[in-house]
């Protein structure tokens, strides 16, 4: 089998995915910043860490679900990089296990930094990334991966949206604030909806290769519903947030973003298959520019 080529290694790493991570990490960081000085070398290395464990679970997910043969020829999305046979299973676990060490190294530096005299809270932490990296696998590797069992959407909402929003804040701040767990849902429920477009888009196959995701559970239909029921409290948590520690109608802004999700809302709703695959980078992109303009509204609003 010949090496896998450095664009197949940057296929497999999915970059349409990395502006999650990004936003999440990018709108507790801004609220951070409102309320303490902000330490950039610590920004930096969470969102490192935040990217190396995205990754991580991108490859997972590659490597998982070639094993497993729910990629197969059949499948309406990109091809994988595994299944194809453009990255070999042996240099793919190689893979798995160098970013499971780059994470956990950017993290360990990155906790030494923020909690230089609190061994408590670095331990705390460091259960937390040990948690994320073997859920970032499990998802889809080994026996009885959780991903298949349809509780991959709790994974992403708890990691990519309450771990990664108030966890950065409080990295920053040494403390906590009830209402960041509002946008910090948002984002969560903004990464689920990412997941769901996936999902949907692989309902007959994940349902032939045994994957119960919950569109295979509750169906197309009530799938679209789940994805509106996402995107429209998402949206909520974020208004609420504002009118709690309203300061000034910029705070709002992001409200011009709705055109977009329900731009991907339709989409979901009206196409099926390998139509809905632009949508799932349209998402991922508008989870990305709301993030910037609600985080430039609260900043200067």
């Amino acid at each position: 089998m010949p090496k896998a080529n450095i664009k197949s290694w940057i296929i497999a790493a999915r970059l349409r995915t990395l502006p999650l991570a990004f936003s999440s990490i990018l709108v507790g960081t801004v609220l951070a910043w409102n309320d303490t000085k902000l330490d950039f070398l610590i920004a930096g290395l969470t969102l490192l860490t935040a990217i190396f464990l995205q990754v991580l679970s991108n490859f997972a997910n590659d490597y998982g679900d070639a094993v497993s043969g729910v990629d197969s020829e059949d499948r309406k999305g990109p091809d994988r990089m595994v299944q194809s046979g453009a990255i070999s299973r042996s240099s793919m676990r190689i893979a798995l296990i160098l970013f499971s060490v780059l994470t956990l190294s950017s993290g360990s530096l990155l906790l030494f930094l923020a909690f230089p005299d609190n061994w408590k809270l670095i331990l705390v932490f460091f259960g937390i990334g040990i948690i994320a990296i073997t859920a970032a696998i499990k998802y889809t590797v080994g026996k009885n991966p959780y991903g298949y069992a349809g509780f991959g959407d709790v994974f992403v909402f708890i990691f990519f949206g309450l771990v990664a929003v108030v966890g950065t804040y409080f990295l920053q701040t040494k403390s906590l604030n009830w209402t960041i767990f509002l946008p910090a849902t948002t984002l969560g429920l903004f990464a689920v909806g990412v997941l769901n477009v996936n999902n949907i888009r692989d309902i007959e196959t994940d349902k032939a290769a045994g994957k119960f995701s919950i569109p295979v559970r509750i169906g197309k239909e009530k799938a679209g519903l789940y994805h509106s029921f996402l995107l429209s409290v998402g949206f909520l948590a974020c208004i609420v947030f504002v009118l709690l520690n309203y300061g000034h109608a910029f705070q709002l802004a992001f409200i011009l973003m709705g055109p977009l999700f329900l731009k991907n809302i339709r989409a979901v709703k009206s196409k099926s298959g390998k139509e809905l695959d632009p949508f799932l980078k349209q998402m991922a992109i508008s989870t990305l520019i709301f993030s910037i303009v609600f985080s430039v509204g609260q900043f200067f609003g």
